[in-house]
């Protein structure tokens, strides 16, 4: 079978082409890509080539797919997965499988499975990871979003506490606690913002920042403080840009006790140093953002760390768990991952929106991968 896709060839190298796929074997599960949204991860990846942790040193030769946070249908199954998959039913993958022993992963790994592409064969140790996950909803572009919903998810789960007296460390953020989350009304700031809000553990004080009034305007209207205090959160949104000092003004909304939960959504030393200065006693501060450059650094207030207990945790990505609670709050209304979509376009749009990511102002690109269209702002 022909196939359409993205490949990765060396450091900004992409090129979409059509080459015939291999012949399926017994191990393996032949599908149809419809939707890939384009993450910043991918981007990251088309600049570093394989310097990249995730792509293979070799691509220059034998060039991967891009493109992971996807979903299709299931076409063909092989004999060993016949018992588990069947033809025709809807899937998104979980592409981080670290629990294998590996950073290999659909999008960046592998020279036949990615999400912007229009077939692909699905290695078998996707299935092994019990990574390949049903998905029973009516449209595919939710479960494209899992895969981001879900490394919010994950790094919501990672935050941890630990009461006075004990060494127990309590896993998730604090019920009823303050929670900041700084530059945090892009795509993924605006999915954690839907999730604090309505996941089963919320915080009882929000405070979104950001140096942009028409992003901060767009967060309000998408998550308008008075929805937020119906599900008992305190919503508050502020512009760091407009203040002399942010961290006065920021630990002030929490009566300068400080906050428990501070997510960094961008990888700038100063947010990630502000961030830091505003953690209350037993404070976690949750590094979200992935930076490109490997020698990226900021400074931590140590005397808090030892006097105060403050704490550091940054994930990359979520697990299997984690996207199985994404798809289940999707299914149940719960959370509503089309406010992070700004823009939609067809596979023909993929290489220049994945090189040019970072200047294309707004939210998720959306790709449906069967259809030649460029990209198109859904807000003009």
């Amino acid at each position: 079978m022909k196939t359409k896709a993205v490949r990765i060839y060396g450091k900004k190298d992409l090129r979409l082409e059509e080459f015939e796929l291999p012949e399926m074997k017994e191990n393996e599960i032949l599908a149809r890509v419809v939707s890939d949204s384009i993450c910043m991860s991918s981007h990251k990846a088309a600049l570093q080539g394989a310097d990249h942790k995730r792509v293979p040193d070799d691509i220059a030769v034998n060039p991967t797919m891009i493109g992971h946070e996807f979903s299709g249908v299931i076409l063909e199954v092989g004999e060993k997965w016949q018992n588990r998959f069947r033809p025709g039913q809807k899937f998104s993958i979980q592409p981080a499988m670290a629990h294998m022993g590996t950073l290999d992963a659909p999008g960046y790994s592998y020279r036949y499975v990615g999400g912007d592409a229009t077939h692909i064969i699905i290695p078998d140790v996707v299935m092994e990871a019990d990574c390949l996950l049903p998905y029973n909803g009516e449209a595919f572009y939710p479960a494209s979003l899992s895969e981001p919903m879900s490394c919010i998810v994950g790094a919501f789960n990672a935050s941890y506490h630990v009461p006075p007296g004990t060494y127990d460390h309590t896993m998730g953020i604090k019920e009823g606690g303050n929670m900041a989350i700084l530059a945090g009304v892009g795509p993924m700031g605006l999915g954690a913002i839907d999730y604090a809000i309505h996941q089963d553990r919320k915080p009882g004080l929000l405070v979104v920042t950001d140096i942009d009034d028409s992003r901060l305007a767009r967060a309000a209207c998408l998550f308008p403080p008075e929805l937020a205090l119906k599900e008992g959160v305190k919503l508050v949104y502020v512009n760091t840009g407009k203040t002399a000092d942010p961290v006065k003004q920021l630990k002030s909304l929490t009566g300068d006790n400080g906050f428990d939960d501070v997510f960094v959504f961008a990888p700038v030393k100063q947010v990630v140093e502000q961030g830091d200065a505003i953690l209350g006693t037993d404070g976690c501060l949750n590094f979200f953002a992935g930076p490109t450059n490997p020698e990226f650094k900021a400074e931590l207030n140590f005397y808090n760390v030892h006097y105060s207990f403050t704490h550091l945790v940054g994930t990359s990505g979520g697990n299997t768990d984690d996207m199985r609670e994404s798809l289940r709050l999707m299914a149940a209304g719960r959370i509503n991952p089309a406010v992070m979509i700004t823009h939609v376009g067809g596979l023909d749009a993929v290489p220049e929106t994945t090189l040019s990511l970072p200047q294309i102002p707004g939210g998720k690109k959306l790709i449906y991968t069967n259809i030649s269209m460029p990209l198109v702002s859904l807000y003009k």
